[in-house]
């Protein structure tokens, strides 16, 4: 076993099949093939089901195995911090594909995670020796224009539904990463330039199509939306993020919006960070609702980003006038469809760091100067360039619940916020273990020294080893999260670290 690091250690225990084990002293349920073969091809091969008490259930979808072209990439997430090696992974490609696949995970006792975009910033969304059921391939969309409805694969990126969204001349919330699952986001809450304006993106989910568990050994869809199933609809607005089934669609009600102004303004160093984050929090929360504004600090600058939803140049320059009137920034602006404004700030994945840690926090009361003298204290040791902190604005449209109301607790925020620390060099493993200890450090630090002046936490930026979790993400919503779990998963199928319990029989 000398030499065998972690990454090939779950790899060849991926390798040896379900249960398999190739620690010393510890039970196998397989063996690792020496001879280059897969001993999990007969368990996994189209496999059925072993001790099925109903029908027996069959993998179905494009599958890819440990010894299979593609494994490498396949089990690999957005942030390569976390490696996981799973049995199998289940490209779906309709929905029975995923009725498959969660029938056959219970009949065979299989951990299993359910992943979109990849981007689960804890790597909850993929397992050691389990299965991971993929939605990224079911990609489809419907707009009906006339009644300003859009129906849409779970497979969607949030780069493809606003280019979607765009070619009619609609928008819906989204958040800012093109890359980012569109299910994903809009199930944990999702917010971005549009949120002011829209809402927060589980605002404008109308309905889905689910496949939760049925029975002792089985899976069923349902179809989601105030009329039916209305209680579940409630939780898979904030909290649908692998807690109660696999969402394969889902349905939004969607806004015209012809055309945005796109402003940024830049301050070079840390010097104005007093000036100009006083002024942004005094007023980004409070104008128009048509804007909607982010403020990112990094080492060797300070960024300032503004989207007003159909409005003109001389209308975007006013509203953020006392945010520019602090220090001289360099500033820019650009007017155009939402679609393409979008596209033309996105970053390639294959330029950002490999490695990323966050801390995710709400603010309700604006920030103290000492608050603030911390974050720039902080920046000025940032372990990378990357590292920052990072706001958005809330206000606006956010305090207005949809009918039905939503699982996300964080409406009387004055702003979000997470400092967020990226290290590491992409496609090339163990590149950033040097700085790891260090980055992970400042976070800690970091976000305990501004535990005073916040609260609350996004479910879509976990807070890893948080005390009371489930309170810092959905309030006084938990204990009715906790009794739809136990309707519609109460043999807790679907869980991982932070995940939502059923509530036990009074």
């Amino acid at each position: 076993m000398s030499g065998l690091s972690r990454r090939n250690l779950f790899k060849a225990t991926a390798a040896a099949g379900a249960g398999a084990v190739v620690l010393p002293g510890t039970a196998m349920a397989g063996s690792v093939a020496m001879d280059g073969g897969d001993p999990a091809a007969g368990y996994l091969d189209n496999a059925e089901s072993k001790d099925a008490t109903g029908p027996r259930a069959k993998l179905t979808g494009r599958i890819v195995r440990p010894n299979d072209p593609g494994y490498e990439e396949a089990s690999l997430g957005w942030d390569e911090l976390f490696v996981h090696y799973p049995l199998v992974i289940v490209y779906v490609q309709e929905t029975q594909d995923v009725v498959n696949a969660l029938a056959w995970a219970r009949q065979n006792n299989v951990a299993l995670r359910v992943r979109a975009g990849g981007h689960s910033l804890e790597g909850w969304s993929n397992v050691d020796n389990g299965l991971v059921i993929d939605v990224s391939e079911l990609k489809s969309s419907h707009i009906d224009t006339d009644r300003r409805i859009a129906k849409v694969g779970a497979g969607l990126n949030q780069g493809e539904a606003v280019a979607a969204l765009g070619e009619k001349g609609f928008a819906a919330t989204t958040g800012t990463e093109a890359s980012v699952g569109l299910a994903g986001a809009t199930l944990g809450g999702g917010f971005g330039f549009l949120t002011r304006y829209l809402g927060m993106a589980c605002d404008s989910l109308i309905g889905a199509e689910i496949v939760v568990p049925s029975g002792v050994d089985g899976a069923k869809v349902l179809e989601v939306d105030e009329k039916h199933h209305s209680d579940l609809l409630w939780a898979l607005r904030g909290a649908g993020n692998g807690n109660f089934g696999i969402v394969t669609s889902l349905t939004y009600k969607v806004a015209p919006l012809k055309e945005v102004v796109y402003l940024t303004a830049t301050w070079a160093g840390l010097g104005d960070l007093q000036g100009v984050f006083d002024a942004w929090q005094s007023t980004a929360p409070y104008v128009d609702n048509r804007l909607g504004t982010q403020l990112e600090v990094h080492k060797p600058e300070i960024l300032f980003f503004a989207v007003l939803a159909d409005g003109t140049e001389a209308e975007a320059r006013k509203l953020v006038e006392p945010i520019l009137s602090v220090g001289d920034p360099e500033v820019t602006i650009q007017t155009g469809p939402w679609a393409d404004i979008y596209a033309g700030f996105q970053v390639p994945i294959t330029e950002e760091p490999a490695n990323w840690k966050f801390f995710s926090q709400f603010t309700r009361k604006p920030f103290p100067k000492k608050a603030i003298r911390i974050i720039g204290a902080f920046m000025e040791k940032a372990p990378t360039d990357d590292s920052n902190f990072f706001t958005q604005a809330f206000g606006g449209a956010v305090q207005n619940k949809p009918a039905g109301g939503t699982a996300f607790p964080h409406r009387d925020a004055l702003f979000y916020s997470e400092p967020g620390a990226g290290w590491g060099t992409r496609g090339e493993p163990d590149s950033g273990d040097a700085l790891t200890p260090t980055a992970q450090a400042w976070i800690a630090e970091f976000s305990q020294a501004l535990r005073p002046y916040v609260d609350g936490a996004y479910v879509n930026v976990p807070n890893i080893g948080q005390q009371e979790w489930e309170k810092a993400y959905w309030g006084r919503n938990f204990a009715r999260l906790r009794r739809v779990k136990a309707k519609y998963d109460p043999h807790n199928v679907f869980q991982y670290e932070q995940s939502i319990p059923p509530a036990t029989p009074c």
